[in-house]
């Protein structure tokens, strides 16, 4: 009986290992949480078509955008664990929308596993190009001169170029006055015509108008100066020490996928990052690739839920 019993779990796990070896056998759905054209959405389709080649096999992507990704999120969390339906997930969807959302139908750490992150984007410190300063130090001298007047806005109430401000203030010791937009683009548009003075953005936003010289680029929000802008220190180097935020665009999973397939979709993330058309359109969107696996991939997004869970608890920020 011992026998039979060991022969049966054998060719069990056999089966198994064949099944995991054979994935992916239908199309698999990639779930972007944006509307088509957006940085994630151009990001997820990339992917979809560098997956397809190298696995054979159908890469769908389908855009569920709302309430800062929860909407993807649910879809995703509430999927099969079978490596058919998996997340593009971003600095709001696993950062900011676990503190700002308290009553999220789904845990954004155990109802997901973590495949790979994909890229990170500093974003950047702007000014517009009448305003008195060159660099962040001038800024900072500007705000503390006139506490409360010094406008900066964001994309909106909740934002990551919200929480970017909230974490300045802070950090920076800086009264500054925030200016609530309903999207990035009126924002940018009011700091180039004058309206307000400053603005935390991401870069590829705002490429176009930094070097035409509408915009200076004051200070970058990342570890290390962005290979976009080699010339603009980070804030870190300004003077603020141990700022940080960054936009970021990962793959996830249910949780219960079969670590079999995490791992192999993992390695398929890294092969496609390694291609140059993928390099090139990070490049564009001034993205810088990554690769990392599911465990540092699941401490970082730990990290970032911690961090702007503690700004939005310390600013008071909410929601409707």
């Amino acid at each position: 009986m011992r026998t039979l019993l060991l022969l049966v779990c054998g060719l069990a796990a056999l089966a198994s290992g064949s099944a995991f070896a054979q994935y992916p056998t239908r199309p698999v759905k990639l779930v972007v949480p944006a509307t088509a054209g957006d940085g994630s959405d151009v990001l997820g389709r990339t992917l979809a078509r560098a997956l397809a080649e190298s696995m054979n096999q159908q890469f769908v992507v389908e855009n569920r955008p709302g309430a800062g990704g929860s909407i993807g999120a649910d879809a995703v969390a509430k999927s099969a664990p079978d490596g058919y339906t998996l997340f593009i997930g971003n600095g709001s969807s696993h950062g900011v929308t676990p503190g700002l959302y308290p009553k999220l139908p789904y845990d954004s750490i155990a109802d997901f596993a973590p495949v790979a992150l994909i890229s990170t984007a500093a974003n950047v410190l702007i000014v517009g190009a009448g305003v008195p300063a060159a660099n962040y130090a001038e800024f900072a001298k500007m705000a503390r001169d006139a506490p409360g007047r010094v406008t900066i806005a964001s994309a909106g109430n909740g934002s990551l170029s919200h929480l970017s401000v909230e974490l300045l203030r802070s950090m920076g010791r800086l009264d500054l006055l925030h200016v609530p937009y309903k999207g990035a683009a009126p924002g940018v548009t009011d700091v180039v015509a004058g309206q307000v003075q400053a603005m935390i953005i991401n870069i590829p936003s705002v490429m176009p108008l930094i070097r035409a010289g509408k915009l200076k680029a004051l200070a970058a929000t990342s570890a290390r100066r962005p290979a976009s802008l080699p010339e603009v220190p980070t804030l870190a180097e300004s003077g603020v020490a141990g700022y940080e935020t960054l936009a970021w665009f990962g793959v996830l999973a249910p949780a219960r996928t079969p670590p079999e397939v995490v791992g192999q979709l993992h390695r398929e993330v890294q092969k496609a990052l390694a291609r140059t058309d993928v390099r090139e359109t990070l490049a564009r969107s001034g993205s810088e690739p990554s690769g990392i696996g599911p465990a540092d991939f699941l401490t970082f997004i730990k990290s970032e839920i911690a961090k702007y869970g503690k700004v939005i608890r310390d600013a008071g920020i909410k929601v409707e």
